[in-house]
């Protein structure tokens, strides 16, 4: 799969007004997941696979804080990868983290192939340990109506984890986010409608 770097962060001062916490910055991670792991008691769920166009990515990454260009609107199918690996109160990773993320969605929702890799991890102070740590891969094909979500290489206190172990970190701040990593875990694949638009 071939890869692009972006170093520019077109949409990234769009949002002023948000409000800074450890719980806000992990909260989240909530808006990918649980809509796959909502339906998973629904029939045609199986595991997780990487989506069929896999071959026909090509990745764009970002760093902490960077969002996609307005380019990107027309990318078929879009794939992204971001890096999250500073959500930190003390140094502001954690604003960066929250400022970005509302332009990160407006470009996957209108998208009608999405795959994003995300590799995440909170700490109390910039270079500390982690409290927790994942990568996670989650994707949607309106045309295919089908979506699957994991999440992998979980650590806790920079140690490998079971997500049953993450997600008794994370309950206080957010009991929605530790319910969808543990069966996100496993690995989820949905159903979903099927869009006349793709």
């Amino acid at each position: 799969m071939p890869v692009l770097r972006h170093t520019t962060n077109a949409l990234g001062a769009l949002s002023t007004s948000v409000r800074l916490t450890l719980s806000g910055a992990v909260a989240a991670a909530v808006a990918l997941l649980p809509a796959a792991s909502a339906s998973a008691a629904e029939p045609g769920v199986g595991g997780y696979a990487d989506p069929s166009y896999a071959s026909a990515c090509t990745f764009h990454r970002y760093g902490e804080g960077e969002t996609p260009p307005l380019s990107l609107f027309s990318a078929d199918p879009l794939c992204v990868e971001y890096a999250k690996r500073d959500i930190t109160v003390a140094n502001g990773g954690a604003a960066r983290f929250l400022l970005a993320e509302p332009a990160r969605f407006a470009i996957a929702v209108p998208a009608c192939r999405y795959w994003q890799l995300d590799h995440w991890s909170v700490q109390a102070t910039p270079g500390g340990t982690e409290l927790v740590g994942w990568d996670g891969s989650y994707w949607f094909d309106k045309a295919e109506g089908s979506a699957a979500a994991r999440v992998r290489n979980i650590t806790v206190a920079g140690q490998p984890a079971r997500a049953e172990e993450a997600a008794k970190v994370i309950r206080p701040y957010d009991a929605q986010l530790a319910d969808a990593l543990v069966s996100d875990a496993a690995g989820v694949r949905v159903q979903l409608p099927v869009s006349g638009l793709c």
